[in-house]
């Protein structure tokens, strides 16, 4: 039983979201699917927002008001910050990965209540893309449990890991939001510091300090995303700013988190790498000795997308003179059939390479996982 469950089954008023992150979120409209109530969680993310209006869906994936809206445009980060979706998730399987993870855990939030310009969960969801959060966190976690006790121990370092399974939990949303609507994350780093064989990892572009008392015992990997600041305060939107997020890492790790950064997406304009350089003599300076000692990088160059770019020309076109350079980028086929744009292979090549002996140069203690 959940603290918030326990509140609720005793009468008490559940947690409130503090003022911070009200900042961050203030949800007046709740879409919800018919089972959603049948689940403790779900019941403790409604008492948590209690006066937002509820519209039941017959489905998360399919809600015309926000996925079919094209005027929902117009109120992208709006929605973003008043929508809330809950649903149960349906697909309940881990499935094998390769990079950062050996495997991809069952999503428990899609979606995110910030707005960084080049997220492909836009590019699936539609015309608006605020938090999804599934509701049915105990088979989520019964599914990781089970999927771990069949792999045993890991029986050769690879890339993610050299001791654990390494299980990526936050595919399509970020996990430190997510925090924001309900204890799901905190579940999953309990579960994770209980496997004697596996480990959890997630990225981030938002400072959640309530993590710090989640005592995770180094078994969840938090992957803090930087680039430099003056581009993220144009593509980055509605996140933590850079230096904040640089700021935490010491924080974060002696909380017990092993925090790794995630340079991604690495955007290219002219002058970008003498700002990477500046980013990682700024990263090199805060940095405390335990916290370089566990440091890891992982690097990937911009994705983009033809649909997504004709929708950010309607909310936020600053961004897309960063993003959008046909001169420069060439058709990707991804690997769920989708057509995409990359940095044109001549190109990137030199970037990746002239990008990862500057970080080799400048972070020497910091490994890099992968670079593309």
């Amino acid at each position: 039983m959940t603290r918030e469950t326990e509140k609720e089954e005793n009468g008490e008023t559940p947690t409130e979201m503090p003022d911070i992150a009200r900042q961050l979120l203030d949800v007046q409209t709740i879409y919800l699917e018919p089972s959603v109530e049948t689940f403790a969680r779900g019941r403790e993310i409604l008492a948590r927002f209690p006066d937002a209006a509820r519209i039941p869906v017959a489905s998360h994936w399919n809600i015309p008001e926000l996925h079919g809206n094209e005027k929902a445009i117009a109120d992208w980060n709006q929605v973003k910050r008043t929508v809330l979706v809950l649903g149960v998730k349906k697909s309940l399987a881990c499935t094998p990965y390769e990079r950062n993870c050996d495997f991809v855990a069952p999503a428990q939030a899609n979606g995110c209540t910030m707005a960084c310009a080049y997220c492909y969960v836009a590019r699936r969801k539609g015309f608006a893309n605020p938090i999804t959060t599934f509701v049915n966190i105990e088979q989520i976690s019964g599914c990781i449990l089970r999927h771990a006790n069949r792999q045993g121990q890991k029986p050769a370092p690879n890339a993610p890991d050299p001791n654990f399974w390494v299980y990526e939990i936050g595919t399509n949303s970020d996990c430190a939001a997510d925090a924001l609507i309900s204890d799901n994350l905190k579940d999953l780093t309990t579960l994770f510091r209980q496997l004697r064989n596996a480990k959890a990892t997630f990225a981030t572009k938002y400072v959640n300090r309530d993590l710090l008392e989640y005592n995770p015992q180094r078994k969840t990997r938090l992957r803090f995303s930087l680039m430099p600041a003056k581009i993220a305060r144009v593509v980055d939107v509605r996140t933590s700013r850079v230096p904040e997020r640089i700021a935490a890492i010491n924080d974060f790790v002696e909380a017990g988190y092993e925090v790794n950064v995630n340079f991604a997406p690495v955007i290219y304009y002219p002058g970008w790498l003498d700002d990477y350089a500046e980013l990682f003599g700024e990263l090199d300076a805060a940095l405390s000795p335990e916290a370089k000692r566990q440091l890891a990088a992982e690097v990937a160059f911009l994705t983009h997308n033809a649909e997504l770019h004709e929708i950010n020309l309607q909310w936020h076109p600053k961004a897309e003179a960063y993003l959008w350079q046909p001169d420069l980028q060439e058709t990707k086929i991804s690997g769920t059939g989708g057509e995409n744009l990359r940095y044109r292979r001549d190109l990137k090549r030199q970037w990746v390479a002239d990008f990862t002996r500057l970080l080799t140069e400048r972070l020497p203690y910091c490994p890099i996982r992968y670079a593309f």
